[in-house]
Order: C-alpha cells, then sequence, then structure tokens
C-alpha cells in the first residue's frame, strides 16, 4: 500500500522560492506516475505537474519555467521546486501517485488514485 506525506509548504513573499516533498512509505512507487496538484479556496484542483518512471515531466502552463519536479527513485520522493513564486500560487498543493500508469502520465485529479494530504502554500505580495 503506498502512502504519502506532503512537507515543505509555507507563507513566501513573490519571488520567493520553496521545495515541496512528498516521501512514500508501504511500497515503492518507482516505477509509477506522480504528479503535483493545487487547489485554491473555491477552486477546482488542478495539475500543476506530472512525472513518469523515466523521468519525463509535464507542466501546467502557469508554471513552465518556473516549477521543476523531479523524483528521487532510490528514497521514494517526489519533489516540486518553486521558484519566482507568484500570489496566484497560493493554493494547498497535493501530491498523488497513479499506481496503474508508467508513462503518459494525466493531469487530470481523476486518474491518480493515492494521495497525500496537502501542504499549504501562500504567497504574499
Amino acid at each position: 500500500q503506498v502512502q504519502l506525506v506532503e512537507s515543505g509548504g509555507g507563507s513566501v513573499q513573490a519571488g520567493g522560492t520553496l521545495r515541496l516533498s512528498c516521501p512514500g512509505s508501504g511500497d515503492t512507487f518507482s516505477r509509477y506516475c506522480l504528479a503535483w496538484f493545487r487547489q485554491a479556496p473555491g477552486e477546482e484542483r488542478e495539475g500543476v505537474a506530472t512525472i513518469a518512471s523515466d523521468g519525463s515531466s509535464t507542466y501546467a502552463d502557469s508554471v513552465k519555467g518556473r516549477f521543476t519536479i523531479s523524483r528521487d527513485n532510490a528514497k521514494n520522493i517526489p519533489y516540486l521546486q518553486m521558484n519566482s513564486l507568484k500570489p496566484e500560487d497560493t493554493a494547498m498543493y497535493y501530491c498523488a501517485a497513479d499506481v496503474y500508469r508508467v508513462s503518459r502520465c494525466g493531469s487530470r485529479s481523476y486518474l491518480y488514485n493515492v494521495w497525500g494530504q496537502g501542504t499549504q502554500v501562500t504567497v504574499s505580495s
């Protein structure tokens, strides 16, 4: 059974950086699609970035060039490096795993079947 626990959220000023991590436990997920999502109050959950087992990644247009997703398969940890943060990046951030897919990772939340509890990111102007 895969379990995920996010950490690394916090409050920063615009232009700042944060690095989110999501150590997995209970099973190795080195072969699964992993993703980061975010949800602001009153908004739908949106995909931020995905990464396949081979390291190939995709990004939402709103974060391209600013965010980087990566994974340490030896440690079962996905990361989300967030640079040049903007107030509109403020949201609860979630990591997720699709244990039925290893490549061509989707960005829709319904595709993911294991979720962390979320970590809050707040960016002030």
